[in-house]
């Protein structure tokens, strides 16, 4: 378990803060209008400009919200693969955003008019529930649960609750919306979307409180508990952050994998395995991660707009299949 930095954990932390605004403003200057960084001040400000109405309505809370997916799914990525030490777990991988958007299919279907408060305590409750399902196949079978075990699991339960959701809005007539919803990209986010920033705020301020006991369950339960850890609910305090903050970004930006996978392996090369430093890079490097692929999303083959989740699955297939190769190697 290498300890090793590049750089002391502070200057991590301010250079990746920065790297992050530099993103979020070339991301608003980027795109089919002509914008510069006086068109994002006047329309930050209300004061006006050609480009205002499109800055404010769509491109910013575009930007915004790709901020906090990428943060969210980070986040709960880097939270599950120290609790479980597992180096595959991912919420898109086992369970967690198809539950979530199994429940929004129903939650539409089922009830008219749903509110995005609705809409988020529905995803939230599908993202706990298909973790549940995940882990429990996992952990009732034969040997044990293993890495693969969770995975090959976590394929079969996600598969199954895609079924639902599809199925749902093929029954109810609403599979338009439905699709819209749970096909995982950014094109249809308006500033009435961000209702659930506070939410995803709320769970990685959570993350970063329970950071110290995360870093010592993910050494050894052994250990936990000679230090005077309460390991059954610290893990289920550290899940439930989890199911809140893969809920939230589905609720958000609908269905998106590989983001929890990749960015807390990429942290953990660069700053350790202490979480209380792990947990805020990885929120400010998911944030990076996916500005950065929603905007390849709409220069790759403009004016056509490239779907972020085959951006993030071109990139995030290769990085799970060289984790597999190597057993997980270099896992804190």
């Amino acid at each position: 378990m290498s300890q090793k930095r590049l750089l002391p954990i502070p200057i991590q932390l301010i250079l990746g803060t920065v790297l992050l605004v530099a993103a979020y403003m070339l991301a608003l200057t980027l795109g089919a209008a002509d914008t510069g960084v006086r068109d994002i001040w006047l329309a930050l400000t209300s004061g006006g400009g050609e480009h205002a109405a499109v800055l404010r309505e769509l491109r910013i809370p575009r930007v915004t919200a790709a901020v906090f997916t990428g943060a969210a799914l980070g986040v709960a990525g880097a939270i599950m693969q120290g609790v479980t030490r597992n180096p595959l777990a991912d919420p898109g991988l086992l369970g967690l955003t198809s539950g979530a958007n199994a429940a929004l299919a129903l939650s539409l279907a089922l009830i008219p008019g749903i509110t995005r408060f609705g809409i988020l305590f529905a995803c939230f409750a599908g993202a706990a529930a298909g973790m549940a399902i995940v882990f429990s196949i996992g952990a009732t079978s034969r040997g044990g649960m293993s890495a693969m075990r969770l995975v090959v699991a976590g394929a079969a339960v996600t598969a199954f609750l895609q079924a639902i959701a599809d199925g749902t809005g093929i029954v109810f007539k609403i599979s338009k919306d439905v699709s819209m919803w749970t096909a995982g990209g950014l094109m249809g986010t308006t500033p009435a979307s961000l209702i659930v920033v506070p939410f995803i705020v709320a769970g990685l301020i959570a993350a970063m409180l329970v950071s110290r006991q995360l870093t010592i369950l993910s050494l050894q339960e052994e250990v936990a508990v000679g230090l005077g850890q309460r390991v059954f609910l610290t893990k289920a305090a550290m899940l439930v952050i989890t199911a809140l903050l893969a809920g939230a970004a589905v609720a958000l930006v609908g269905n998106l994998a590989f983001i929890g996978l990749i960015i807390p392996h990429l942290v953990r090369a660069v700053c350790g395995s202490d979480y209380r430093a792990i947990i805020p890079l990885s929120a400010l490097a998911g944030g990076i991660f996916m500005v950065l692929a929603d905007m390849a999303g709409r220069l790759v083959n403009a004016p056509f707009e490239t779907p972020v989740v085959a951006i993030t699955a071109l990139i995030g297939l290769p990085f799970f299949l060289i984790i597999v190769r190597k057993g997980g190697l270099g896992h804190a």
